[in-house]
């Protein structure tokens, strides 16, 4: 049963990238777009040249618009034994940030929440090293309470690259 949420969730994101394409599109249509804050950007690339520093490569990477206290859904193929590290930036206005991820069986792997009031809580890193060769979803959210909509984040997925692996063996 699990199983067929997450094939729903995965046809679901498929029609919604055809739909999207689409000329007509109605009002109550969900849109993932694009944002631009420049101190997410200059965050995400020292994120990015830190990382790859340390043997990291950008697999996945995007800029959102996101609503208060809304998830995204993100779902991406990981291979077991691969060592993954993902990133989310959200809007420095923001009072919390969350991000779970869970595995193809749904089971939650990952819970990381930050809330406000301290430097640089509005990013949340995390390594993460899969049991299996199977898709993820990652849901990054935030929650801001003076603005509901057109929060920005930014979310970035790196996989350690075989060069630094073989390295540390």
């Amino acid at each position: 049963m699990k199983r067929s949420f997450l094939y729903s969730s995965i046809l679901l994101f498929s029609l919604a990238g055809i739909s999207a394409s689409a000329s007509a599109q109605s009002e109550s249509e969900i849109r993932v777009s694009p944002c631009s804050i420049q101190s997410i950007q200059d965050k995400a690339d020292s994120l990015k040249h830190l990382l790859s520093k340390g043997g990291y490569s950008v697999l996945r990477e995007a800029s959102i618009s996101m609503e208060s206290a809304y998830d995204i859904p993100i779902i991406v193929p990981m291979d077991e034994g691969a060592k993954y590290q993902f990133v989310f930036i959200g809007d420095e206005h923001s009072a919390t940030y969350e991000v779970r991820m869970y595995d193809y069986h749904e089971n939650q792997v990952v819970y990381k929440k930050n809330e406000s009031g301290k430097k640089n809580t509005n990013i949340i890193r995390y390594a993460y090293t899969p049991r299996g060769s199977e898709y993820h979803m990652i849901k990054p959210l935030q929650i801001n309470n003076e603005r509901k909509s057109d929060l920005c984040g930014y979310v970035m997925l790196f996989k350690e690259t075989k060069a630094k692996a073989k390295k540390g063996k």
